[in-house]
């Protein structure tokens, strides 16, 4: 069994296209290799309030003129078309920027159900197709039910203060193992940040060769 550890977060653009890239890999080049994919907890805005905050404001405070946010949002779009996935980037779309270790923490549960990969597409798809607020608990449980949860086991993880610090430490784990980036992939010991479908075929078959 090839083992690929997953460093992701949910409100990153490249991080849902690097997850339909290795399902598409996985799905059209390797149909008969067994795999076991771990995620792995990384977060982007930790000091995003309980409501988010604007990816408007959070452009300025970057420096990044506003009007021109279009010109990059369209690269990651082109990328995703590349590979069939139809991502629209733009501040109506995803008009908030959340924290996500409420979402991590499902995810961390979801591992033992077996639905941590299934999971973690429909977190990011409720973010950046259906303008979610992915930080609120009462969405996350809601998204959680079609994956191994009751409504009411989900609201109870989440509302455990425990289960939050837990998290907490996990995405520090992640840190100190030298994860800057996200999407990063370790594939069978490659480790690559990100990649086109061709460099993530080609790690897979460095890692089972």
């Amino acid at each position: 069994m090839l083992k690929i550890d997953f460093y992701t977060d949910i409100v990153c653009p490249w991080c849902i296209i690097g997850q339909h890239r290795l399902d598409k890999v996985l799905r059209e080049r390797f149909p008969d290799l067994d795999v076991d994919i771990e995620h792995h907890p990384f977060e982007l805005h930790p000091s995003a309030p309980q409501g988010g905050f604007k990816l408007e404001d959070y452009f300025r405070m970057r420096g990044i003129d506003v009007a021109q946010v279009g010109k990059a949002f369209a690269g990651p779009e082109g990328e995703a078309r590349a590979s069939g996935l139809d991502l629209t980037l733009s501040l109506a779309q995803q008009p908030y920027i959340y924290r996500t270790v409420h979402a991590h923490t499902l995810l961390r549960h979801a591992r033992e159900r077996g639905t941590q990969h299934a999971l973690s597409m429909a977190l990011m798809k409720a973010f950046f197709f259906d303008s979610q607020n992915i930080s609120d608990k009462a969405v996350l449980a809601e998204i959680a039910v079609p994956h191994g949860f009751t409504a009411q086991q989900a609201r109870t993880i989440l509302a455990d203060p425990k289960e939050q610090a837990e998290s907490d430490k996990e995405i520090a784990k992640s840190r100190a193992k030298g994860i800057r980036s996200v999407p990063t992939f370790d594939i069978g010991g490659v480790v690559m940040g990100g990649g086109s479908e061709d460099q993530i075929a080609m790690a897979i078959t460095r890692s089972v060769s």
